[in-house]
């Protein structure tokens, strides 16, 4: 991420195959200290995404060629930059669908302009907590064979990096702070997300399963994070 375009004018990527929309998200998101670009459809869209110019992406799901999905899937292949979906509303099969292609938040279509202008802010200040500088690395936090670098937004798992969104990211390492006890579904999602969980929201399950693939299981082959009932998720040191 360019650190002076966050800090300054973040620049996010626009891409949907509708115009008239685009059009009043970029006009809004400009006015309120974005910087914009639009792309109208999904092939572009990715190759744009891949240019590392931008800071953000948010997606559209259904557009023409390549889905939302298949958009998101070839970026992933070479980036983690920070994309948000756009959903149809009510869709928990698409934000689910979203989320475990590797997308780090959704807004439900029809979205307002100001309700994607906060979600960005949200995800852009998390990630400029996380910023290092380029001459000096953090001290790692560590939780057994698990090492985290907060402020480089690095993590490795027995000496192996790992290839995190930002949101898994976040989410590791709230456990990571608290290894050894639960932390509700709740806090993760203010914490990590930054924003508060809403009934019926599984976004957390969908990522907590996603850094479960990627987390070399315990000995005796359970996984490293732990759903205690009632109380959320627990990192296990091992």
């Amino acid at each position: 991420m360019n650190t002076t375009e966050v800090f300054a004018r973040p620049s996010v990527l626009l891409v949907d195959d509708d115009q008239e929309l685009l059009d009043m998200l970029r006009d809004y998101l400009e006015r309120d200290g974005f910087a914009v670009r639009c792309e109208y459809d999904g092939l572009s869209g990715a190759d744009a995404a891949l240019s590392g110019r931008y800071d953000i992406a948010v997606l559209d799901v259904m557009m023409p060629g390549l889905d939302g999905f298949q958009t998101l899937a070839r970026v992933r292949t070479a980036s983690t930059m920070p994309i948000i979906m756009l959903t149809a509303r009510g869709d928990d099969a698409d934000r689910i669908a979203g989320l475990e292609h590797g997308a780090d938040d959704y807004v439900p279509k029809p979205c307002s302009p100001r309700e994607l202008a906060a979600r960005l802010r949200v995800i852009l200040k998390r990630l400029q907590k996380q910023e290092a500088s380029d001459t000096q690395e953090a001290q790692p936090l560590i939780a057994g064979t698990l090492k985290l670098w907060p402020t480089l937004r690095r993590a490795e798992d027995n000496g192996t990096p790992m290839e995190l969104t930002s949101t898994e990211f976040g989410l590791l390492e709230v456990l990571a702070r608290h290894v050894g006890h639960p932390v509700s579904k709740a806090d993760l999602s203010t914490e990590a997300i930054g924003r508060p969980l809403t009934r019926f929201d599984r976004s957390i399950d969908v990522h907590i399963h996603s850094i479960r693939n990627k987390l070399k299981p315990l000995s005796d082959g359970r996984s490293r994070i732990q759903t205690v009932i009632r109380k959320g998720y627990q990192l296990i040191s091992g």
